[in-house]
């Protein structure tokens, strides 16, 4: 049977041949093609392996390449340096002789980014490690449509993500570069953990009623620092382009603080002060009876 980081390791590497063509590393395509990215002789070539041994790597049964073989496969491959380590962790959890326990407890979020959470004033999040949203502040509320009032098991950024009945934005032009940071993000997550239970619910979920995920999630594109620009459609104020960050957490590797800021001066500035002001008069209504 094959293991879960040796079968996400082959599937990796699958991906990321297939993107290749032969010109992109100085190979003559030759005659007619059965395959659109490089064949496996060909990226066993260039990074100096057997057709068999890489083969095998593919196939989720070579389990223990070497540091060396990862660093001439990432150069084949042309890999960034986020793929480059996705592909390093992957290959040494698979090294691993047998399965290495992995602690699964509740994910925590500490009194103090609460209360930090509760000062900002621009919108902000706490996220899991697979996209959960564990805390949010009021205006990330108005923003996201009032998170609170749903089931807490869906509270996922991808998840909502791909809900029709609550983002009618796919039109937007960043949908998709949104959708494929988020997806990123869960696929750094899965290489410590594959078969993580909220993982496998998560992307279970999404590959069934959606060929959209199916198609980004089969890239196998990893994130580890993430910003990117978000329109929101918020009908009190207008379209809001918001830029957004990633902090990582003080202690274990996990959540993640994602923060939504305008540009000082800008009209999305305006906005999104004026939706602040919105928000404040409706959690804390003008008494009419006073002088």
């Amino acid at each position: 049977m094959t293991r879960p980081h040796a079968r996400e390791l082959g599937d990796f590497l699958r991906a990321r041949r297939g993107r290749l063509r032969p010109r992109d590393v100085g190979l003559e395509p030759g005659g007619r093609r059965k395959v659109t990215g490089l064949r496996r002789e060909e990226l066993a070539l260039l990074a100096g392996l057997s057709t068999d041994y890489y083969q095998r790597m593919e196939q989720g049964r070579e389990t223990r390449p070497s540091d060396t073989v990862l660093d001439a496969l990432a150069d084949a491959l042309v890999l960034d340096e986020a793929e480059r380590r996705h592909l390093f962790t992957l290959a040494r959890a698979a090294r691993r002789p047998a399965p290495t326990r992995v602690a699964r407890g509740p994910e925590r979020v500490p009194e103090n980014t609460r209360r930090l959470l509760r000062v900002m004033n621009t919108p902000a999040v706490v996220l899991g490690r697979h996209l959960d949203l564990l805390a949010w502040n009021p205006l990330a509320e108005a923003l996201l449509g009032g998170p609170g009032d749903r089931p807490a098991d869906r509270l996922n950024m991808l998840l909502l993500l791909f809900d029709d009945t609550l983002t009618g934005g796919r039109g937007c032009p960043d949908w998709e570069r949104q959708a494929l940071d988020y997806i990123g993000m869960l696929r750094s997550a899965v290489a410590t953990d594959p078969s993580h239970p909220r993982a496998t619910a998560v992307v279970g979920e999404l590959s069934i009623r959606s060929a959209e995920f199916r198609r980004l999630w089969a890239r196998h594109d990893v994130r580890s620092s993430v910003s990117g620009t978000k329109t929101f459609r918020v009908p009190e104020v207008g379209d809001l382009v918001l830029d957004w960050d990633t902090y990582p957490l003080p202690g274990a590797p996990g959540p993640v603080m994602l923060v939504w800021t305008a540009a000082p001066g800008s009209a999305d500035a305006d906005r999104l002060q004026l939706l602040a002001a919105l928000r404040a008069t409706r959690a804390h209504p003008v008494d009419r009876h006073r002088p």
